[in-house]
C-alpha cells in the first residue's frame, strides 16, 4: 500500500437513507454525509424503495464526503460497504435497470405464501439449510413475488436476462458499470436461498422459490476484492471494492465481537441482536436465525441472531405520524416530566413481531391509558418498548445457546438517547455500553475492508484504535424491573389474543 492511499470510503446503505464516511489510516473519521430515500408504501404492510434513488444518493455522499474533506478519489484505498439485509430488488442485465421497487426487508406482502410453504412442510427443510425460519422477512419470497406479479419477468428470468440480488450486490453491480454480479457470505445468507453448512447457493431452495439458481450473485468472503469502480459520474479512478458485509454483522465486527459469546445490538429501523457462536452454526430453534457473522481471511464465522421488527422506527412514528414532539431536545423535555410507565406500553407491531413471536400478522397497539394519561407517557412507551424486546431476544439467546450474556454492546442512532440505554440496562439487569464511534456498521466494514485491501495488516492495529464506550450499569430495583417487563409481555399477550380473535386486520 502506498503512502499516497491514505483513506478509506465506506457507504453505509440503510433502510431509512445513505451514509458515507471517510475515514484515514489512524480510524478517525474525516467527513461524513447522509442522505434521505423515500419510503413507498403501496399497501398496508408493504414497504419498497427505489434502487435507482438509492444508487445516485450513494454516488452523491461519495462525492460529498471527498469534496468536504479535499480528498481525490486517487487517495482512496478501497470503497466498503455494508447494507439493510433482505432487501430484494431485480433487474435487467442488458439496460441495467430494476424491473420493479426494491421490496424491503419489513415488507409482509409474502406472509401468505410463506404460510403455503410452512403448511406445506417446507420449513423444517428450509430452516436445516438455511438457519432461516420460513418468513417474509427474507429475501426469497421477494423475488419470487417480483417473477411472478412483473409482466414477462418470467420469460426475461429464463432468457438469463435478469439478475437477482440484496442491495450490496445492486451496489457493487452499478458501481462496476455493469461488470461484477457478487455478494458476500452474509448477505447470501438472508436470502433463504443459500445453505450455510455447504457455503454454496442450494438448487432445491432455489426451485422451491421458483429462482433460477443463473440469476443470483458470485458468493465472496467479507474482505475479497469484489472488483472495482467503473463510473465516470462517480470518479474517473477505479477504486477497488472490499469490505462488503450485512450490516448488523458489520456492526458485531465494529464492535470489536471477535471472540465466542460476545454480543451486540444494533438499534436501528429495527434492533439485530447477534451472538458470535464461533466457527460452527448452533441450530436456531424457537424463533432464532443463525447467521453468517463474516467471512474472512478464508474463514467463516457464525452468530445466532435475534431480530427486532420496529425499534427505533417506533420513535419516528411517534414524531412524525402522532405530532408529538417535533425535536429530540424537546423528547427528552417531555420524558423528563414523566418518573414512570404508568402502566402504558406501547406494542410496536407495525409489520409484524419478531423474535421471540414471529407473527407477520400481529399488528401495534398502545395499552393501559387512562383519562390522565399524557403524550409524555406515550413518548416513554415507545423508548421502553425497544428495551423491552431486547431483553425477550436476549433471555431466548441465553436459553438457546447456554451462554451467558455479561454485557451488551450498544450502536445504532437509537443508542444515542441516554434514557433508553439506561432503561436497556435496567431492563437486562446488565451493563450496557455503548460505543463512542456512532458509525459502527460502517466503521466494521471499513476494517475488513481494510484488511482486503492492505490498508491495515493485522487486528491489533485496530484493536488499538478503539475509542472507549459510555457505561451503562442497571440501577432498577429488581421489584420495579420484573414488574415493568410482566406488564410488557402482558401487553404483547393482549395483541397476539387480539389478532386470534379477528381484530386489528388479522
Amino acid at each position: 500500500m502506498t503512502a499516497q492511499k491514505a483513506y478509506m470510503v465506506a457507504v453505509d446503505q440503510s433502510t431509512s437513507g445513505t451514509k458515507a464516511i471517510l475515514v484515514d489510516r489512524s480510524g478517525r473519521m474525516a467527513a461524513r454525509a447522509s442522505l434521505e430515500h423515500k419510503q413507498y408504501y403501496p399497501q398496508a404492510g408493504w414497504v419498497e424503495h427505489d434502487p435507482a434513488e438509492i444508487y445516485e444518493n450513494v454516488k452523491q455522499a461519495i462525492q460529498t464526503v471527498l469534496r468536504e474533506a479535499a480528498v481525490e478519489p486517487a487517495q482512496l484505498a478501497a470503497l466498503t460497504i455494508t447494507n439493510q439485509r433482505e432487501t430484494a430488488v431485480i433487474w435487467d442485465r442488458t439496460t441495467g435497470e430494476p424491473i420493479f421497487h426494491a421490496i424491503v426487508w419489513q415488507c409482509q406482502r409474502t406472509a401468505a405464501l410463506c404460510r403455503s410453504y410452512q403448511l406445506a412442510g417446507y420449513e423444517p427443510m428450509v430452516q436445516t439449510k438455511t438457519g432461516l425460519m420460513l418468513d417474509p422477512y427474507f429475501s426469497a419470497s421477494k423475488f419470487q413475488w417480483i417473477l411472478d406479479h412483473v409482466e414477462g419477468a418470467r420469460e426475461k428470468a429464463a432468457e438469463g436476462r435478469l439478475l437477482a440480488g440484496t442491495i450490496d450486490s445492486w451496489l457493487i453491480w452499478k458501481l462496476t458499470g455493469g461488470s461484477v454480479h457478487k455478494t458476500d457470505y452474509t448477505n447470501a445468507s438472508r436470502t433463504s436461498l443459500f445453505n450455510i453448512h455447504t457455503l454454496t447457493w442450494d438448487r432445491e431452495l432455489c426451485e422451491l422459490f421458483h429462482i433460477p439458481i443463473s440469476m443470483l450473485p458470485e458468493v465472496e468472503f467479507s474482505d475479497a476484492i469484489f472488483g472495482f469502480t467503473n463510473d465516470k459520474a462517480l470518479c474517473s479512478e477505479q477504486i477497488p471494492i472490499s469490505g462488503v458485509i450485512g450490516d448488523s454483522q458489520a456492526a458485531l465486527f465494529g464492535n470489536g465481537c471477535f471472540h465466542t459469546g460476545m454480543a451486540k445490538a444494533t438499534y436501528g429501523t429495527g434492533t439485530s441482536v447477534l451472538m458470535n457462536v464461533g466457527n460452527k452454526p448452533v441450530f436456531a430453534g424457537n424463533k432464532l436465525v443463525a447467521a453468517i457473522a463474516w467471512g474472512m481471511n478464508g474463514t467463516v464465522t457464525y452468530a445466532l441472531e435475534a431480530v427486532i421488527r420496529t425499534s427505533g422506527d417506533s420513535i419516528k412514528w411517534v414524531r412524525d405520524n402522532l405530532g408529538l414532539f417535533q425535536t429530540f431536545q424537546e423528547m427528552e423535555q417531555l420524558l423528563a416530566e414523566v418518573s414512570g410507565n404508568e402502566g402504558v406500553y406501547l406494542v410496536p407491531a407495525f409489520v409484524g413481531l419478531g423474535a421471540p413471536y414471529w407473527d407477520p400478522d400481529a399488528r401495534a397497539s398502545i395499552t393501559g391509558m387512562n383519562r390522565g394519561t399524557r403524550k409524555a407517557h406515550v413518548i416513554r412507551a415507545a423508548i421502553e418498548s425497544i428495551a423491552y424486546q431486547v431483553r425477550d431476544a436476549v433471555e431466548l439467546m441465553q436459553a438457546e445457546s447456554g451462554v451467558q450474556l455479561k454485557e451488551l454492546r450498544a450502536d445504532g442512532g437509537a443508542s444515542d438517547n441516554a434514557a433508553l440505554m439506561q432503561f436497556q440496562a435496567d431492563v437486562l439487569a446488565k451493563t450496557v455500553m455503548k460505543s463512542h464511534v456512532t458509525e459502527l456498521s460502517a466503521m466494521g466494514s471499513v476494517y475488513i475492508g481494510g484488511f482486503g485491501s492492505g490498508f491495515w495488516e493485522s487486528l491489533s492495529e485496530i484493536e488499538a484504535q478503539r475509542m472507549p464506550y459510555e457505561v451503562y450499569e442497571p440501577l432498577m430495583p429488581e421489584a420495579e424491573r420484573e414488574q415493568n417487563y410482566q406488564g410488557w409481555k402482558r401487553a404483547v399477550a393482549s395483541v397476539l389474543k387480539q389478532k386470534s380473535l379477528g381484530g386489528l386486520n388479522s
